[in-house]
Formats: structure tokens, C-alpha cells, sequence
């Protein structure tokens, strides 16, 4: 007793309640902000005076409980909701369950919100999404590697992956890194993200979060790994390629037709949200030629009273579409509602009476933020909307052609980036004609991936060969 309060020094909510059982003295020690009261006073205190000789047996049995004679590892249990029983002449102590959970009900995800399938959401409790993957793959390949990150915070980290489907040298060098990780404390997945990823400097999130199971389950069949954080809602996916952050559960949901229509409509988004600007900017600068007379006109009469060049109409309103967004994120749901319809129409109208911006460029922002935020993946439309500002810059400078060369260095550095070994922006780069029609900028109906699985060309549903990208 007298070694755990030294262990827990200086600290007020660590509880002893010494007792004597047939006999012999005992002590039972818990931190009591982690433990469940009910399951000390009614089932392990009333075990322990009811019970025979062998009543500490049998409550080891029953509880499934641990036994170990390092102090460290013993205040670790005490950490993670165990009660401690410690008893005189004995050199082990035992270690009984009885954790209290603060768990949130299963609900939707709000960030990736669909219309048809399942409301279902992980939660922060990493058993529960645990669980919540199992019910959904009630398979015995689903395997699931337990460790432990942060010298302080010793956060719970669990590996999921499909056996015989990922590939056995991704997962391998998976669990590499993720015990090379040397943090003293880890918050959430982000911070999993952050040292996994092997390019800090792309403006390209190497790595999807996702809240949803059904997600996170077509993903390990694709043999992609899950990677899952104690206290975070999001799970990590890796390797994960370009055009996955285009993928979205509906379009499995649907029929073939729909759901290839949408998935062309996100690809359209790419281009408008990084290009669209950059194209007015260049057409307005130098290549007014390009649009017919009477386009042209009310574009020049527009900009005939604003005093400020293009670029800095362009980055103005580009600044105060992101302060309304955070705005609208940090505040109630009301008060953001509110905050929308004041940037949306008095500060816009009030912008362009004060001829400070066309009416022109008013238009061209909102269908730039309207295509960002197309992506299924939040994190992906803000990549591609920093990425606007230098190609904004480069337009002002070269028109079409800045465009043109801004444009081949992110294609050049999307076929250049790898995630552990696999291309991200495969199946382009390197070029495999089938793979990029089959579920790639098209849905195609499962009887067609069937087929095409059965004759060998392909896996079922998504299912990437990673080998096939690899270099020698």
C-alpha cells in the first residue's frame, strides 16, 4: 500500500479500503474517477465476505482477473479502471475489472453524412468500434493487433486488417512504424497521422479519416489497413490513393448509373475548385479573347468601377470564405445559420455595391467553395482550396500558361508520392488502362466486377493489387 501511494503521489482520488477476509488482511486500492461504484460494493465486496476459503480463487476465475507482482504494471491497470486487491504474505497483487464507461450513443456521423445505408457512426470507446467492425465482417481473417503509444498517455492503438487479402509487406511495415512512434502523448489519430505520413510537405492528405464502419469495412476488403485510436471517433485508413477521397458510400448504394454520375460530378469538382479562379484571373488579365462579345461585356462593365486587380478580388474573397466557414464551424447551430446568411448575402451584397469586388468574381468563389466541398472527405476540399492561392498566383502572372505549368507540377507530384510502397495516384500513374474504368471514374454494376474477377483481371468490388505498383 504504502509503495501505490508512492507511485500516486500527491494525488487525492486514490482510494484504500482495508478489510479483513476469514481471517486475513486485504486491502482493495482504485482511483475512484475510473471505477464503477456499483461493481466495488455489490459484487467484488460481497464476493469477498460471502465466499469460502477459496473465495480469492474464485473471484479470480469469475472475474477473469490479472495477477502481477510489478508496481508499474499494477498502476497501469489502476489507470485503465481496475481495482487493485493486495493481501498480507502475498507477493502478487490482483487485479479485478471494473471500469466505468462514459460511451456516447451510435449515431450518424455528421461530417459524413449519405442518403441511403447505414446511420451508423463509431464512437470514442475503441472496443465499441471494435465491435461495431466485427458485426459487420464476421470473418476469422479480420485481424486485430494491440499496442500501446505515448510514454505519458500510454493511449490504446489497435491494427485492423484482412488476412491473405492485405498484403502481408504493407502490413509488415505498418507495424514498423507505428512501434518506431515515439510520442509522450497521443490525443487522437491525427497525431498517427502526422508521423506515418511520409511526404509532410504535399498539400495532399496521405491517409483517410472515417467515422463510418461501412466505410472502414469496404476498405479492409479492398486490403487496405484500419488503424483505430482510444478516445477517437476517426479511424485511419492506409495506403490510400488519390481517387479514394472521391469514393463515397452512396455510390454502392445505388444503382450503377447514379452512383457513376456522381462520382464523374466529383471528379468535374476537382479541376473547378483548383482551376476556377486561376481561369477567370487569366481570361480577365490576358486572354479576353476567349470569351464571346456579349459574356465579355458585362464582365468588363462589372470591372469597371472595382479599384482592386483581380488577384486581390480573388484572395480577398477566397480569405473571407474561410473566416465565415470557421466561423460557422466554432459557433452554435443557430448562431451559424445566422452567420450564413449574413456572409452569404449582406456582406456579399454590401462588397459589390461598394464596387470592392465584381459581381462577376462573387459567382466564380461560390462555385469554387460549392465544388471544395463536394468531396466526401472534408479534409481533402480544404487541400484543394489552399491550392487555388498558387495557382491564382501563377494566372495573375503567365494567364493560361502559369495555369498550365501550376497544373503539371501537381500531376507530377501525384504520380511522384507514394504511401508505403503503393503509387497514390494509381491506377494513372503508373497507367493501367482497365483499372481506371473499373470503379474508378465509373461504378460499374457488381456483376460486371464479379465477372471480371472470376476471368482474373480484377479483385471483387474495389479491390486493388498492391503488388502490381511496386518497384523493384
Amino acid at each position: 500500500m504504502e509503495q501505490l501511494k508512492q507511485h500516486f503521489s500527491d494525488t487525492e482520488d486514490l482510494r484504500f479500503q482495508q478489510l479483513i477476509v476469514h481471517g486475513q488482511s486485504c486491502a482493495l486500492s482504485y482511483l475512484q474517477p475510473l471505477i464503477k461504484p456499483e461493481i466495488i460494493q455489490s459484487t467484488i465486496m460481497e464476493r469477498l465476505q460471502d465466499s469460502g476459503a477459496d473465495g480469492i480463487e474464485q473471484l479470480r476465475v469469475s472475474f477473469d482477473a490479472r495477477m502481477s507482482t510489478d508496481l508499474h504494471r499494477i498502476g497501469a491497470c489502476l489507470l485503465e479502471g481496475f481495482c487493485v486487491l493486495v493481501m498480507e504474505n502475498e507477493s502478487a497483487a490482483l487485479m479485478l475489472p471494473a471500469a466505468q464507461s462514459h460511451n456516447r450513443t451510435i449515431e450518424e456521423p455528421k461530417g459524413e453524412q449519405i442518403i441511403k445505408g447505414s446511420h451508423v457512426g463509431f464512437v470514442e470507446s475503441l472496443e465499441t468500434n471494435i465491435s461495431l467492425l466485427r458485426n459487420r465482417m464476421k470473418s476469422h481473417r479480420l485481424k486485430v493487433n494491440y499496442l500501446t503509444i505515448g510514454s505519458v498517455t500510454n493511449t490504446r492503438v489497435a491494427m485492423i486488417y484482412m488476412d491473405r487479402i492485405a498484403d502481408s509487406n504493407v502490413t509488415a511495415e505498418c507495424v514498423k512504424r507505428l512501434h518506431a512512434i515515439d510520442l509522450d502523448y497521443l490525443y487522437s489519430a491525427g497525431n498517427v497521422d502526422e508521423m506515418l505520413e511520409e511526404h509532410p510537405f504535399s498539400p495532399f492528405p496521405q491517409t483517410l479519416q472515417t467515422e463510418r464502419p461501412d466505410r472502414a469495412v469496404s476498405y479492409l476488403m479492398e486490403g487496405k489497413i484500419a488503424i483505430l485510436v482510444d478516445g477517437d471517433p476517426s479511424v485511419l485508413i492506409l495506403p490510400i490513393t488519390f481517387l479514394s477521397f472521391y469514393q463515397s458510400p452512396d455510390d454502392y448504394n445505388s444503382r450503377w448509373i447514379i452512383g457513376s454520375f456522381y462520382r464523374l460530378i466529383r471528379m468535374t469538382s476537382f479541376i473547378l475548385a483548383i482551376c476556377l479562379p486561376a481561369i477567370y484571373i487569366a481570361i480577365v488579365s490576358f486572354h479576353s479573347e476567349v470569351l464571346p462579345i456579349g459574356i465579355l461585356y458585362s464582365v468588363k462593365v462589372s470591372l469597371t468601377y472595382v479599384p482592386l486587380p483581380p488577384i486581390l478580388e480573388a484572395f480577398m474573397m477566397q480569405i473571407i470564405l474561410e473566416l465565415l466557414k470557421e466561423a460557422a464551424i466554432r459557433l452554435p447551430g443557430p448562431i451559424a445559420q445566422t452567420i450564413g446568411i449574413v456572409g452569404g448575402l449582406v456582406i456579399g451584397t454590401a462588397v459589390v455595391e461598394a464596387q470592392l469586388v465584381s459581381h462577376t468574381m462573387i459567382v466564380v468563389i461560390g462555385l469554387t467553395a460549392i465544388a471544395s466541398f463536394v468531396a466526401p472527405i472534408n479534409e481533402f476540399g480544404t487541400s484543394l482550396r489552399i491550392l487555388g492561392f498558387p495557382m491564382m498566383v501563377a494566372a495573375s502572372m503567365f494567364g493560361f500558361f502559369g495555369i498550365s505549368i501550376m497544373l503539371m507540377l501537381i500531376f507530377i507530384h501525384l504520380c511522384k508520392i507514394e504511401t508505403m510502397g503503393i503509387p497514390y495516384f494509381a491506377p494513372f500513374g503508373p497507367y493501367h488502362g482497365k483499372q481506371c474504368w473499373r470503379d474508378v471514374f465509373l461504378r460499374l454494376p457488381l456483376w460486371a466486377v464479379n465477372k471480371g474477377a472470376q476471368s482474373g483481371e480484377a479483385g471483387p468490388m474495389k479491390r486493388i493489387a498492391f503488388g502490381r505498383w511496386k518497384r523493384s
